[in-house]
C-alpha cells in the first residue's frame, strides 16, 4: 500500500465522486481505467451490453454530483 498527499479540497471532491460502496482506491482505479471506445453501427450483443453498462455508469456518476 502506498500513500499519496492530496489537498482536503481534492479529498472532498473524490469523496463526492465515489459510489456508496466504493473505496477511494476503487474510485481512482475506475477513473484510471481506459475502456475501448464504442464504435457506432451494428453491435453484437456483447457490444450492446457494454454500451448499456457504460451509459448506466455514466448516469450513476452524474446522479452522485
Amino acid at each position: 500500500m502506498a500513500t499519496i498527499q492530496i489537498s482536503e479540497e481534492t479529498k472532498q471532491s473524490l469523496e463526492l465522486s465515489k459510489r456508496d460502496d466504493e473505496t477511494l482506491d476503487e474510485l481512482l482505479t475506475r477513473l484510471m481505467t481506459v475502456e475501448e471506445p464504442i464504435n457506432v453501427g451494428a453491435w453484437s450483443k456483447a457490444e450492446a451490453d457494454r454500451a448499456r453498462e457504460s451509459i448506466e455508469r455514466s448516469r450513476e456518476s452524474f446522479e452522485q454530483e
